[in-house]
């Protein structure tokens, strides 16, 4: 399988940033637990424009990867994985797999308390730390190991994306949000008479983002929007689309997702911390993204192929989809997002922290354990 030159550039990106963000969480969590921790807590909390530095961090910055994943999204659709809807299904049923299952788990210790909101955090899978874990294996990952977790990562990610748009809107302010949507189908006309430049589209998403900031739905989904109103073209080096996604690789994952890690795992574990996971809450969200994520993804996988809706990639086996699955229980990045929506609690909120920490720890070292000794047997048994 011959790699696109863009599909190799974005995951040498995320296997760098991977290994970037596991440093600024190790250096987040040493800082705020250390004797500045008060201070180096306090530096997230400082006001600007009327928002806390992790809040323009979460509401702003965050937008921009979003951003990012729709681009990706977009050029799987077109030239990808995801062009071809035989090539499509299985990583789709995966993700759908790996959010059911996992949302299930969670709902079954938590279903009829308030703590249910929090449904969403084991679904998602962290692209960066995913896919990070899998480089370090080295060339002996197959190519199509390589694209199946990345498009089953990036539909994660949608669906996480649909998740919040439905389930953690609260009160919409309607006016706002009409404002937001009518700016992005005039950019969509735009987009339709062929006006590829990519500065209107860019104000005009800013002005997008900043009204669906003020509707009650979360401004994240504006950089989702404005990806499926850029210009796709030939998809081309010369295009609007493959232009932006290019431009936005490096800053997104050595910048906008360091700084968000570093923004939201300080968490201080204080004295009787261990208790906290003795609760519902952390049963829910270590089993569902632990046990559920590598259990849904590969028995909808199984299902779907025994179901002749379609087959598995050249040189993949049913031992790498298990491995995928488990490396697809690394939520962090997107599974701490959903937490800060859905609970405002800070004591809820430290808790789901600590339990994605170490649902992701546990996840992200079973992977690379079990892909290690599969790829070593079969180097062994094709020297």
């Amino acid at each position: 399988m011959i790699l696109s030159k863009l599909f190799h550039i974005f995951f040498e990106s995320e296997k760098t940033s991977g290994i970037l963000l596991i440093l600024c969480t190790a250096i987040s969590l040493l800082l705020a637990n250390s004797a500045i921790g008060d201070s180096y807590t306090a530096i997230w909390l400082t006001q600007a424009g009327g928002h806390s530095i992790t809040h323009w961090i979460n509401d702003g910055l965050m937008a921009i990867f979003f951003l990012m994943i729709g681009l990706e999204l977009e050029r799987e659709i077109y030239y990808g994985e995801l062009s071809d809807l035989k090539n499509a299904r299985l990583p789709i049923i995966a993700a759908i797999g790996g959010v059911i299952i996992p949302a299930g788990i969670y709902l079954f210790f938590n279903w009829g308390t308030p703590l249910q909101k929090g449904a969403g955090i084991p679904t998602a899978t962290d692209i960066a730390f995913a896919i990070g874990v899998l480089s370090l294996l080295g060339k002996r990952v197959p190519a199509s190991l390589k694209v199946f977790l990345t498009a089953l990562a990036v539909i994660d990610d949608l669906i996480a994306i649909l998740i919040i748009a439905v389930f953690y809107t609260d009160n919409i302010l309607w006016g706002n949000l009409g404002i937001s949507l009518g700016i992005l189908m005039v950019l969509f006309i735009l987009n339709r008479l062929k006006i590829l430049n990519l500065i209107p589209y860019l104000i005009g998403g800013v002005i997008a983002w900043y009204f669906m900031l003020y509707s009650g739905v979360h401004a994240t989904i504006a950089g989702v929007l404005l990806a499926i109103v850029i210009p796709f073209g030939s998809g081309k080096s010369n295009s609007p689309s493959y232009i932006l996604q290019h431009t936005l690789h490096k800053p997104v994952s050595f910048i906008i997702i360091p700084l968000f890690a570093l923004a939201n795992t300080c968490i201080l574990f204080q004295p009787g911390w261990l208790s906290s996971f003795n609760s519902p809450e952390s049963w829910g969200i270590i089993g569902g993204l632990f046990i559920g994520k590598p259990l849904g993804i590969f028995l909808f996988s199984f299902i779907a192929v025994s179901a002749g809706m379609c087959s598995l990639p050249p040189r993949m086996k049913w031992k790498h989809v298990l491995g995928a699955g488990l490396l697809g229980g690394i939520g962090f990045t997107m599974s701490i997002f959903v937490t800060l929506l859905a609970f405002k609690d800070p004591v809820l909120i430290n808790t789901a922290k600590i339990s994605v920490l170490v649902a992701s720890l546990l996840a992200g070292l079973s992977g690379f354990i079990w892909l290690n000794l599969l790829l070593k047997k079969n180097k062994k048994a094709n020297p």
